[in-house]
């Protein structure tokens, strides 16, 4: 399931620590900023626009407050879990355990402002990896692509079990086997089944989509 959310006015959030009987989930900040406590992770985590979050299996948190013109999109699978309360457990923990396991797997705190980028699956686009890949042991990856001299990806399909798009900035033009092509704009999203070819082209220099896929290496032809 995926969730874009809004929250225009901003504040303290009546929130209560909580946890997801899950087998992944990720937060990525779109605008503004929100802060997070999460269990053994030391200070409540504050994200701002381009940060991310892995939530690992059962990781208890709970939301603090956020500012005006908070904008998120969450993902989780399977689109059906268990959410449940701890109220024995305050946040913060007062520790900090940033190798703790959580299920298989560890939490991760993206800082936009500190990312590398490096070529992405498609030849002329370069992305920053989220650093999910590494602690899910290839379960997921999470990527934000741009342009680096192409403004069109080759036409391709792929073998994932997910393949997820989300417009970030800027826009491009989604050309997939037996539809009409259609322009994606800030804030579209798109969802590409196994083996079904397509290819983004037009994109505009400031095209930026976060790429979300389950595995995180993704074979395609």
């Amino acid at each position: 399931i995926a969730s874009h959310i809004r929250i225009s006015a901003g504040g303290p959030v009546p929130d209560y620590t909580h946890f997801h009987k899950i087998r992944f989930q990720m937060i990525f900040c779109v605008n503004g900023w929100i802060r997070v406590a999460y269990e053994d992770q030391g200070e409540p985590v504050l994200m701002e626009a381009g940060d991310c979050v892995l939530q690992p299996p059962q990781i208890r948190h709970r939301v603090l407050e956020s500012g005006d013109g908070l904008e998120v999109v969450e993902l989780g699978c399977p689109a059906e879990h268990e959410t449940l309360a701890d109220h024995t457990m305050p946040l913060p923990t007062g520790r900090l355990l940033p190798d703790k396991d959580f299920g298989g797997q560890r939490f991760v705190f993206h800082d936009a402002s500190e990312a590398d980028w490096h070529p992405w699956r498609f030849d002329g686009f370069e992305y920053r990896d989220i650093g999910i890949g590494r602690v899910t042991d290839g379960l997921a990856g999470v990527r934000v692509a741009r342009p680096a001299g192409a403004l069109a990806t080759p036409r391709s399909s792929h073998d994932a079990e997910f393949v997820f798009g989300f417009v970030l900035s800027g826009t491009c033009r989604l050309d997939v086997d037996g539809r009409a092509p259609e322009e994606m704009v800030e804030g579209d999203t798109f969802v590409i089944p196994r083996g079904l070819a397509y290819a983004l082209t037009d994109c505009t220099v400031d095209f930026q989509l976060l790429d979300v896929t389950l595995p995180e290496a993704v074979p395609t032809s």
